[in-house]
């Protein structure tokens, strides 16, 4: 039987009754939950930053007086990003159930801070590769930390819009990769040669500023309550309310459904236990996420990883000015889940997502007839795919959210990572591969067909997830996927 704990620390395996998360999502937006996000957020400028560093300078790293890498090393060294990308969300993702949301997106952002200094420092191939490895641990770290931390502080109303508009930051920095590669590249500036070093080390800089805001983000109360902290719980969500008060007034009141929710203190299940929640208790779940995963990760990975190639390929695009075609493509990214953000907690998840999937997919199949019947430019194909993901992205965020709210509190890091990992690894993996392998073969049937099969991909996702999804809108996260043991 639940057993009702103020704030002593209750035993382990006993079930306690707290009002920690009512408390949480009744806060007022104030500029407390603008610091969180910004500071959480920012993970994914980082991302876009660094994917788009490597794509805008890779040319410049096969020349002689630069790492005179070859194109297939260049290959190497975004793959081992990704590889790196996986294996750190998996590792880092089990650390955060076990050992907090704050120590893991502290470390996450120390990995990466030193990784990219040191890719500005590399002399060869070797190193390079090595350090873009470890940025990619960083990173992939940063999503089950982070991801896992902005809903456990966000108010339950605001949480889909919040959540999307930070997952579609990603674009934010590939605007600025592309313009530092646009700037510190030129030989008025920096020059190829110490330009591609100081782009790299610029990303170091603004990791160190991060970090130096981070500080002040508070552990979630959420996961020290289900670890038996409960006075440091209350110490936090206590200051984070006289802060919010003096500036708001009076706070309302905490929801009657949310003011005694059972909470089991545990330590955090290990990795089978939680492969074994997934595939059998959570399995309808797991399905719809793993769909939403995967697709979405084949269907931007098969565009972006290819941009370059299909405008200097079949539009004559040089490599020097194939930067600036990158910011309306962002523009469109940035701005999806920005707008369409609100209407997730409005309208509805499974609405939103199976619109947003199933648009984006018919989208991408008649841009793909257009390019095959040669109605694009350059120029024409770029606002197409802005178009495009406009949608796409509000879609794919989506997806991370998804992963993050629909499964219980103690095992909620380490399923975001594992649905990161197999939806990064196969589309991260293939669809570059695969569309490559088409655009080499010079026939725009063939890429189109590619665009086909990432578009029918999308489709099938997003009528399953209207079919099958989670309506979470709007709902606290332990009504969603109750704590484990709760009920017990």
């Amino acid at each position: 039987m639940p057993t009702d704990t103020a704030l002593a620390s209750p035993p382990p395996d006993t079930t306690f009754r707290t009002d920690i998360p009512g408390r949480l999502d009744r806060l007022p937006w104030s500029r407390w939950h603008w610091r969180v996000a910004i500071a959480l957020g920012v993970a994914w400028v980082l991302d876009g930053l660094e994917v788009t560093l490597v794509g805008s300078v890779g040319a410049v790293l096969e020349r002689p007086d630069t790492l005179g890498l070859s194109a297939t090393e260049v290959g190497w060294s975004g793959s081992l990003y990704i590889a790196g990308a996986v294996l750190g969300a998996l590792v880092f993702g089990r650390m955060a159930d076990r050992l907090g949301r704050k120590r893991l997106f502290l470390a996450t952002l120390a990995v990466y801070m030193v990784a990219t200094l040191a890719t500005a420092f590399a002399p060869d191939f070797a190193v390079f590769a090595a350090c873009r490895f470890c940025t990619g641990l960083g990173i992939g770290g940063e999503y089950a930390a982070i991801n896992s931390a902005i809903d456990e502080l966000i108010p339950a109303r605001v949480r889909g819009r919040v959540n999307l508009a930070i997952n579609g930051s990603f674009w934010l920095g590939a605007a600025l990769g592309a313009g530092l590669s646009l700037v510190l590249l030129d030989a008025r500036v920096f020059g190829p040669v110490w330009g591609w070093r100081a782009c790299f080390a610029l990303g170091a800089v603004l990791a160190i500023a991060i970090v130096l805001v981070r500080r002040h983000v508070p552990e979630s109360p959420r996961w020290l309550a289900t670890h038996g902290r409960l006075d440091e719980a209350e110490r936090i969500i206590a200051a984070i309310e006289a802060e919010i008060r003096a500036t708001h007034g009076p706070l309302p009141p905490v929801s009657p459904d949310c003011a005694a929710v059972a909470m089991r203190r545990r330590a955090a299940p290990g990795v089978g236990e939680v492969m074994r929640l997934l595939l059998r208790r959570f399995r309808q779940r797991s399905v719809i996420t793993l769909a939403l995963m995967v697709a979405q990760a084949f269907f931007y990975n098969a565009i972006f990883f290819t941009y370059a190639l299909v405008l200097s390929r079949f539009y004559g695009v040089p490599e020097a000015r194939v930067a600036l075609y990158i910011f309306p493509f962002a523009l469109g990214n940035a701005l999806g889940p920005l707008l369409l953000g609100p209407l997730f907690d409005h309208v509805g998840r499974r609405r939103m997502i199976a619109a947003t999937y199933v648009l984006s997919g018919i989208g991408l199949a008649l841009t793909g007839w257009a390019f095959v019947q040669g109605w694009l430019d350059a120029r024409t194909q770029a606002l197409c795919w802005s178009a495009v993901f406009f949608l796409a992205s509000a879609a794919a965020s989506s997806a991370y959210l998804t992963a993050s709210e629909v499964f219980p509190l103690e095992m909620r890091a380490l399923a975001i990572s594992v649905f990161y990992a197999v939806g990064t690894g196969t589309g991260g993996f293939v669809a570059p591969l695969l569309l490559g392998a088409l655009i080499e073969s010079g026939s725009r049937e063939a890429v189109a067909a590619g665009y086909g099969f990432g578009a029918a991909l999308v489709i099938i996702a997003g009528l399953l997830a209207l079919r099958f999804g989670i309506d979470a809108e709007r709902r606290p996260l332990e009504h969603i996927a109750p704590p484990l043991g709760s009920d017990e």
